[in-house]
């Protein structure tokens, strides 16, 4: 599936925009991702669009999410390739995974949201963020409190922390427009 079709298929069960945007946010740190390691970006790409595919549908239930959205994505036509870390981005529910999509799937979950509250306190400006910056809210807890650090720095397992900010933040430059930012 190409990202376009995923993103339909998400707008088909989504009707936030701001889930939405943080959906693509995920993906293009995926795909970033997945480059540096070696991996199959078009796919991961598709699986960080589709992760919170059933968010809204079970009404922000973590006893749910997940599970729900890897039902709903073998239904249509998915393997387990996409629904299986979709449905185990859950860490409350499933715990940590070691393999690189899931750990790779719940870091950009996360490390998206910070670098969007970034953009945030610099009025909106995505360019104006950088990887420096990152690391210097990263310490700050209060800052963006939704964002698990423990789960962006599981990516250690497989890079540098300090390359992964600033993977994540040129990603997330790329598609600034996309996301409503400057």
């Amino acid at each position: 599936m190409e990202s376009d079709d995923a993103i339909l298929l998400l707008r088909e069960h989504v009707a936030k925009e701001s889930l939405i945007a943080h959906c693509r946010a995920t993906a293009a740190i995926m795909r970033a991702s997945a480059g540096a390691l070696g991996e199959d970006a078009d796919l991961w790409e598709v699986i960080g669009i589709l992760h919170d595919i059933d968010y809204e549908e079970v009404n922000e239930d973590m006893e749910r999410h997940g599970d729900a959205g890897a039902v709903l994505l073998r239904a249509a036509g998915f393997g387990e390739e996409v629904a299986g870390p979709v449905q185990r981005h859950n860490y409350r529910k499933y715990g940590d995974s070691d393999t690189p999509v899931d750990t790779a799937l719940t870091a950009a979950d996360n490390i998206s949201g910070l670098v969007i509250a970034c953009a945030m306190v610099k009025g909106g400006s995505l360019s104006d963020v950088t990887a420096k910056t990152v690391k210097k809210k990263m310490k700050d807890r209060a800052f963006a409190a939704g964002c698990s650090r423990e789960r962006i720095q599981k990516i250690e397992a497989y890079m540098e922390l300090s390359a992964y900010y600033a993977l994540s933040v040129a990603a997330l430059q790329d598609i600034k427009e996309d996301l409503g930012f400057t």
